[in-house]
C-alpha cells in the first residue's frame, strides 16, 4: 500500500514491540513475508513458534482472532495469541501454520491438494452465522453493511476508506470508467438470479492465504476480505485467477467444481448466472484496486475480462490467461 513505510523500518518496529512485551522469552523477529496490507515475521515466543504481524488495519487482525474459533473438520484457522498497537501500527501474534500456499504448488500437488480444498470451501460456507447480519464485508462485531447481497455487490462501483482514489485514477487513464459501467450494467441484470441467503465467504483465497502439505489444506489465513453472501463466491474466486497460474493449466478446476457439487448434493440453482455475476464482481474488485496502486497492466488485463464478461451470456465466456499476474 503506498502508505506502508520500507520494510526495514517495519522490522526495527517489530524488533522493538518484540524486546518491549517479551524480553528473553522471544527470539528475534526475521521477515517472513509481506502482503499488500501487511508485513509477517517468523519468531518464538517460550519456544513455540509464532507469526507476528504489522499493518495498518486492525480490523483485519480482529476478523483473524474470530475466524479461528471457526476452526473445525475441514477447516484450520491459526488462533491469534495476542493483538495491540505500537506506534500507531496494529500489530497480531499468530501461531505458526505450516505448508506451502497455494499459489507455489506445480499442479500434480494442486491436483492431489484439490479435494480438500472444495472440502474447505464447503467448511466455510458451513460456518455458523447466528448473531450477525447483514450482506457483504463484516466488521468484527458481526455486521455488515447492506441490507440485500445485490447491494453489497453493486456497491463495488463506489469508493472505500481501504481503497480511496480509484475512479478518479482510472477516469484520467487511458481506459477511463468505460469497463466498470459496462460491468455494473451486466451485474444488475443478473441480481434477479442471486439468492438471499447469508454464508461466509472468505473472499481472498489464493494470494498465498491457503497452505497446503501432503495434499492437504493446512490453514486458511488473512480473512480481512472476508464477507456475508452467497458462499459461490469463493469458487467463483478460485475460477477467476485459475489462468493467472499458467503451471496449473492441466487442473480443470471449472469441471472440478460441479463435480464436488454433484457428489456433495445437487447442483446449486442458477448456477450459471451467479458464478457469472461474481467473476465480474471479482474483476471489477481488481480493477477498482490496481487503479488504486496504479498498476495499469493489472487494470488492462482486468478490464479486458470484465468487458468480455459483460458481452458474454452466463456460462459462455472462457477466462483466459492475462499476460500479467496480481500478487
Amino acid at each position: 500500500m503506498p502508505n506502508e513505510p520500507a520494510s526495514t523500518v517495519l522490522l526495527d518496529l517489530a524488533r522493538r514491540l518484540v524486546h518491549t512485551s517479551f524480553g528473553p522469552r522471544a527470539t528475534e523477529p526475521r521477515q517472513l513475508a509481506a502482503g499488500a496490507w501487511s508485513q509477517a515475521f517468523e519468531l518464538t515466543i517460550d519456544g513455540a513458534e509464532a507469526v507476528l504481524r504489522i499493518g495498518a488495519h486492525g480490523t483485519d487482525f480482529a476478523k483473524d482472532e474470530l475466524a479461528a474459533g471457526y476452526t473445525g473438520p475441514g477447516l484450520l484457522v491459526p488462533p491469534v495469541l495476542a493483538r495491540g498497537v505500537v506506534d500507531t501500527w496494529h500489530y497480531a501474534i499468530s501461531r505458526r501454520a505450516y505448508g506451502i500456499g497455494l499459489d507455489d504448488l506445480p499442479a500434480t500437488d494442486v491436483a492431489l491438494t484439490l479435494p480438500s480444498l472444495l472440502t474447505t470451501l464447503d467448511a466455510i460456507g458451513g460456518i455458523d452465522l447466528a448473531g450477525t447480519a447483514g450482506y457483504g464485508i463484516w466488521s468484527p462485531d458481526g455486521h455488515a453493511p447492506y441490507d440485500s447481497w445485490p447491494d453489497a455487490l453493486l456497491a463495488i462501483g463506489t469508493e472505500t476508506a481501504r481503497v480511496p482514489g480509484w475512479r478518479a485514477a482510472l477516469a484520467n487513464s487511458e481506459f477511463g470508467l468505460g469497463p466498470v459501467e459496462a460491468g455494473l450494467a451486466a451485474l444488475a441484470a443478473l441480481t434477479p438470479y442471486l439468492p438471499d441467503e447469508r454464508h461466509m465467504i472468505h473472499g481472498d483465497l489464493l494470494s498465498h492465504n491457503v497452505l497446503a502439505a501432503d495434499g492437504t489444506v493446512t490453514a486458511v489465513l488473512d480473512w480481512g476480505n472476508a464477507l456475508y453472501g452467497d458462499n459461490l463466491y469463493d469458487a467463483a474466486w478460485l475460477i477467476y485467477w485459475w489462468p493467472w497460474y499458467p503451471q496449473w493449466r492441466d487442473v480443470d478446476i471449472r469441471a472440478a467444481l460441479p463435480a464436488h457439487w454433484r457428489a456433495t448434493g445437487p447442483l446449486p440453482t442458477h448456477l450459471r448466472e451467479r458464478l457469472h455475476a461474481y467473476l465480474i464482481h471479482i474483476g471489477l474488485d481488481a480493477i477498482a484496486y490496481c487503479a488504486f496502486q496504479r498498476r495499469w497492466d493489472e487494470v488492462r488485463s482486468n478490464a479486458d475480462i470484465v468487458a468480455a464478461l459483460a458481452r458474454s451470456a452466463p456460462g459462455e465466456y472462457v477466462l483466459n490467461p492475462p499476460t500479467t499476474r496480481s500478487s
